[in-house]
C-alpha cells in the first residue's frame, strides 16, 4: 500500500538531510567509539593515557558540535517534530538495536565483567582504558564499576547540554538540569571516588534509604563503625535523611526536589531518556501494575530492613523462610541489578525514560506516599484554557494523562509525579502550573469551584 502525500498546510519532510556540521560532528563521536574498540579488543595494550583522553576529548567535542548546529538555530519553543516518525524513538529498528546493546553492556557489567577486561590481577580492554583516570582520583586501577560510573556522568553531562539547549526558553528546564549534573558529578562520582583513595567508605550522600537497600545491612553498618568519625557522621547522615529532611522536603516541595533535582537514575532519566519519554504507557492498567509493584519492592525493602536490624539486636537471623542474608541477595539480584540496571535502563527505547522509577524505584514509593498524604506540591490546571491537543499526557514520562485532569479543572496531585515540569513546557496554552501551596487553601478553592458548577447547573436547567 501507499502512502498518500498529507493534505496538511503544515505538513513536514520525514527525512532531512544532515548539514555538513552535522556529518563532521557525528563523525567525531564515531572516530572515538572506533578508538575504544580498538583498545577494547586489544589491538593496541599500551598507552591508555593517550587512547583515553583522545577518544573522551572527541566524543565530548562531536556532541557538544552536534547539539549546537542541531538546537541553537532554533526559535523559541520545544520542538518535538517528527517523533513518532524516527525508528529511533518509535520503537523501530534502531530503537530495538539500542535496547539491545544497553541490556547486553549492562549484563556484561553485572555478572561478566571479565568481558570488559576485569582482571584479579591487572585489567586489560575496556577497563584497562580507565586506569589512567581511576590512579588520578583514587590511586588504584578501574573496576567495572568506576567504568560504568564514568560513561554514567559523561553522558549525563553531555546530554543535560542538549536538554538545557532543546529547553533553554524554560528557566525552570535549565535550572534542574544543571541541578542533577552537578549531584551527579559532585556527589554521585567525584567524591566518592576520592573517599576510596583515603580508604574511606564509598558513599553517595545523596543516596538515600529505602533506596540506598543496604545501608542498614550488617556488613555496611560494620564498615562504618570501623571507619571512625567519618563512619559514624555518614551513618547519622542516612538516618535523619530519610526521617526528616525527606520528610520536610517532600512537605514542601513534593518529591521533584529529590526526582527531578538530584537523583542519579532520575538524571539519566531526564537527559538520556528525553527522546523517549512519549513511550511511556499512560493506560489504566498500567497505573494498576505500577502501584502493586512499586510498593510491593517498597515493603520488601522494609522487611529486609527490619529483618537486619532485629538480627543485630536480637541475634535471630531467621524470618518465615529466608534469612537477612537471603533476602539481601535475592533483592540485589533481582531489583538493584535486573529491574534498575538492564530493564531499567536497557528498556528506554521500548518502554520510556522512566520504567525503574515508576515501577521498581522504593525511593519513589516512599517520596510519593508523602507526597499523596501531605505536600504543597501540586500541578494547578486552568482547563477552560485546554484544547486537548494532548502533548502534556504525550510527553509525561510517569505515564499519568494529565489531559484528563486539565479538562476537569482538576489541580494534579499523583504519588507517582516527578514534578519535572515537561508537561507544563509543551503546553501551547500554559494551562498547566508547578506550584506549592497550602492544601487546606487548594482544598477551598476546589470547594467554591465545586459550589460555582453547581449553582450554574442550577441556573441553567
Amino acid at each position: 500500500m501507499s502512502t498518500q502525500p498529507s493534505l496538511s498546510i503544515s505538513a513536514s519532510v520525514l527525512t532531512q538531510s544532515l548539514t555538513i556540521k552535522q556529518k563532521i560532528s557525528l563523525s567525531l563521536i564515531g572516530i572515538a567509539a572506533l578508538i575504544q574498540l580498538v583498545y577494547w579488543i586489544n589491538f593496541s595494550v599500551n598507552n591508555a593515557l593517550f587512547y583515553l583522553w583522545t577518544s573522551l576529548l572527541l566524543a565530548t567535542i562531536g556532541a557538544l558540535w552536534y547539539v549546537q548546529t542541531t538546537y541553537g538555530h532554533r526559535t523559541a519553543g520545544i520542538k518535538n517534530n517528527m517523533i513518532w516518525f524516527n525508528t529511533l524513538t518509535n520503537r523501530g529498528m534502531w530503537a530495538w538495536l539500542l535496547a539491545i546493546f544497553l541490556t547486553g553492556f549492562y549484563i556484561l557489567l553485572y555478572w561478566y565483567p571479565e568481558y570488559l577486561g576485569q582482571g584479579a590481577k591487572e585489567n586489560t580492554g575496556l577497563i584497562r582504558l580507565f586506569d589512567p583516570l581511576s590512579m588520578a582520583l583514587k590511586g588504584k586501577p578501574a573496576t567495572q564499576w568506576f567504568v560504568y560510573g564514568t560513561f554514567y556522568t559523561l553522558i549525563i553531562l553531555l546530554m543535560g547540554i542538549k536538554f538545557i539547549y532543546k529547553y533553554r526558553y524554560n528557566k525552570y528546564q535549565i535550572y534542574r538540569t544543571i541541578s542533577v549534573m552537578f549531584f551527579q558529578v559532585a556527589f554521585a562520582f567525584i567524591l566518592p571516588e576520592i573517599m576510596q583513595g583515603l580508604n574511606q567508605p564509598y558513599n553517595d550522600f545523596k543516596n538515600i534509604w529505602p533506596l540506598n537497600y543496604y545501608f542498614f545491612l550488617d556488613w555496611h553498618i560494620d564498615e562504618l563503625i570501623r571507619s571512625g568519625t567519618l563512619g559514624y557522621f555518614i551513618l547519622f547522615w542516612g538516618i535523619l535523611s530519610f526521617l526528616i529532611f525527606t520528610p520536610i522536603l517532600t512537605y514542601i516541595f513534593g518529591k521533584r526536589w529529590y526526582c527531578s533535582w538530584v537523583c542519579g537514575c532520575g538524571g539519566l532519566a531526564e537527559t538520556a531518556g528525553d527522546p523517549f519519554r512519549h513511550l511511556s504507557d499512560k493506560s489504566l492498567k498500567a497505573w494498576k501494575i505500577e502501584r502493586w509493584i512499586i510498593h510491593s519492592v517498597l515493603v520488601f525493602v522494609v522487611l529486609m530492613t527490619a529483618a537486619v536490624l532485629i538480627n543485630r539486636f536480637t541475634g535471630f537471623n531467621n524470618y518465615f523462610l529466608f534469612s537477612s542474608y537471603d533476602l539481601d541477595k535475592w533483592y540485589g539480584f533481582f531489583i538493584g541489578s535486573v529491574f534498575s540496571g538492564v530493564i531499567g535502563v536497557g528498556f528506554y527505547p521500548l518502554m520510556g525514560s522512566r520504567v525503574w522509577c515508576r515501577f521498581g524505584c522504593p525511593m519513589a514509593a516512599y517520596l510519593g506516599i508523602l507526597q499523596k498524604v501531605k505536600s504543597k506540591f501540586r500541578i494547578t490546571t486552568n482547563g477552560g484554557q485546554c484544547i486537548s491537543c494532548g502533548n502534556c499526557s504525550t510527553y509525561c514520562e510517569m505515564g499519568i494523562d494529565v489531559k484528563a485532569y486539565a479538562q476537569m479543572g482538576q489541580d494534579i496531585v499523583r504519588s507517582s509525579c516527578v514534578g519535572c515540569g515537561i508537561c507544563a513546557a509543551v503546553c501551547p496554552r500554559g494551562v498547566l502550573r508547578l506550584e506549592n501551596g497550602s492544601a487546606d487553601i487548594d482544598t477551598r478553592t476546589d470547594l467554591k469551584r465545586t459550589i460555582h458548577i453547581k449553582e450554574t447547573e442550577v441556573k441553567l436547567f
